[in-house]
């Protein structure tokens, strides 16, 4: 397999002390201070997230937007120039290539931003569909691309020191290109994968760890912390957002996952597995995402089965311990007549039956 790539930031988790592991083949900090600790960070005052991994294509020419309302099931027609949108890719029967955004940049650019440890997979199915349309240019530009995730309630006031740009005028799910931050050129938007706000700060290769130090000098006073893989999961946990390979898979839809509010089966276009998510609506799901909360004391863990009056009616995404809400919860797969809020299932742990009942999603909403 060999060594695990390194990141533009990498020097930077040596010297701050990050426990590096291999993740999907690059070297990344799963926690710097602790996990319980950086969760509570970015939900209070800020952490800074190195999200290099994360792959970019970006899609040009006359037909690139026709080619993206093939390639992916929201619609890309209502994106304005510098607006962003989360949407999926799909295979012809309805299951999940990846889930990803969709940034505008001009009048016919775009950039995906898609997960890294789908990369190969997803440029290939990208390319694929490309040679399929006429006067579209796709380009895979990770390696040109350092990013940085700021998210936590002061992330606002913590990059604004660095910025004349007036940074609360990105409104939520937009981007803005050629920032200055500090002298550093970045494009900088506002999504994040945390349910707190914060910026995406997007730069060169060779800026990263200088960004990186100007980051964290302005984040001092804000109480800014470096944070790592292990309290992105469980913030993202909480806030309800799905990661390929839990909530996502090639089989799971996104409307098994309660994400229909992203599919536009309405656009006029033909997309990728359209035919296929209404041949599933009208036979009727066969699976739906719920929240579950344990009643007794005992962690939910990814693939423990669930059942009801002794018979198998799902199996656990993601589970964990909630720092927030400091309860065990999960995210789980149940088949359709089991998701009314209040019905209590077992979670088949380690052969005994562990007493829960499905809760409402998310479990976490900031407040406003």
């Amino acid at each position: 397999m060999g060594e695990p790539k390194r990141t533009p930031f990498y020097q930077s988790h040596i010297k701050y002390g990050g426990k590096l592991i291999d993740f999907g083949g690059w070297a990344l900090p799963v926690q710097y201070s602790g996990i319980i600790d950086e969760h509570h960070k970015v939900r209070k005052e800020a952490g800074l997230f190195d999200v290099s991994h994360m792959g970019e294509v970006t899609v040009e020419g006359e037909n690139a937007l026709a080619f993206l309302q093939y390639l992916v099931a929201n619609d890309v027609a209502r994106l304005e120039i510098g607006q962003i949108l989360y949407t999926h890719m799909l295979y012809p029967t309805g299951g999940t290539v990846d889930d990803l955004l969709v940034y505008r940049t001009g009048e016919k650019d775009y950039l995906l931003v898609i997960n890294a440890a789908n990369l190969e997979k997803d440029w290939n199915w990208i390319q694929e569909q490309a040679a399929k349309c006429e006067n579209v240019k796709v380009a895979n530009v990770s390696d040109d691309m350092a990013e940085l995730a700021l998210q936590g309630p002061k992330a606002e006031p913590i990059l604004q020191k660095l910025t004349d740009y007036d940074l609360s005028s990105i409104k939520y799910y937009w981007l803005v290109k050629d920032i200055n931050i500090d002298g550093v050129k970045c494009l900088v938007s506002r999504t994040g994968y945390t349910g707190e706000d914060g910026f995406e700060i997007f730069c060169a290769p060779g800026d990263a760890e200088d960004l990186w130090e100007k980051v964290m000098g302005a984040g001092e006073e804000f109480g800014l912390a470096p944070t790592g893989l292990g309290c992105r999961d469980t913030l993202r946990f909480e806030a309800g957002m799905p990661l390929y390979g839990q909530e996502l898979d090639k089989e799971t839809s996104p409307l098994e996952a309660r994400l229909n509010r992203f599919v536009a089966l309405d656009k006029e276009e033909d997309f990728i597995g359209k035919e296929a998510l209404k041949k599933r609506l009208d036979e009727g799901l066969k699976k739906r995402l719920v929240g579950l909360e344990m009643l007794e004391r005992a962690i939910p863990r990814s693939h423990y089965k669930i059942a009801k009056e002794g018979q198998e009616i799902g199996e656990v995404t993601t589970g964990s311990y909630s720092p927030t809400l400091e309860r065990n919860i999960a995210m789980a797969y149940v088949t359709p007549g089991n998701t009314k809020l209040g019905t209590e299932v077992d979670v088949m742990i380690r052969n005994k039956a562990r007493k829960a009942k499905i809760i409402k999603l998310p479990f976490y909403r900031r407040p406003r």
